[in-house]
């Protein structure tokens, strides 16, 4: 929103536990694979306007912002279709390892209203964070923008959706 996991046992752990992945390590000169989409949040605050890279891939979802330091004002990234496989909504467990910014995690439900939403999380923390039931996106802001704009819980986020 990024999607940093430790050997095999990650991978047991990826079906529950899809971390704070980032989206490249910009000491590569890397970039997203997927691009970006304009997004907006909406709610009792207005409208905010995002241009977010888009993680669709398990591979993108589990870099997610790993690394990143350069995170834009209104930038982030876009975890879509979460899982990556397209199944259904689940419930998702994200970590701050080897991301060294804070981020706002928003838990997306499948009718786009934000079910949950974690604020500033600790860079390089390994402790999970849970989206508290099944969703099926989750976005990555820079830490501090929920409270800077007002987003809140039951907020609607919306983006241009291709059909798979």
């Amino acid at each position: 929103m990024g999607v940093r996991y430790a050997a095999l046992l990650a991978l047991a752990v990826l079906a529950t536990t899809p971390g704070c992945h980032g989206a490249t390590d910009t000491t590569k000169g890397a970039e997203a694979s997927s691009g970006t989409v304009a997004l907006t949040i909406t709610g009792s605050t207005g409208a905010h306007a995002f241009v977010v890279e888009v993680a669709k891939t398990a591979d993108e979802q589990e870099r997610g912002l790993m690394f990143r330091t350069d995170i834009a004002q209104n930038g982030g990234m876009l975890f879509a279709p979460y899982p990556p496989d397209g199944g259904p909504p689940r419930a998702a467990n994200f970590w701050m390892k080897n991301t060294p910014s804070p981020l706002d995690i928003l838990f997306i439900r499948p009718d786009g209203t934000i079910a949950r939403i974690a604020e500033n999380t600790v860079p390089q923390s390994e402790t999970p964070i849970p989206s508290g039931e099944p969703v099926s996106a989750v976005l990555e802001l820079r830490g501090g923008r929920v409270l800077d704009l007002g987003i809140a819980e039951g907020d609607r986020v919306s983006w241009p959706r291709r059909p798979r």
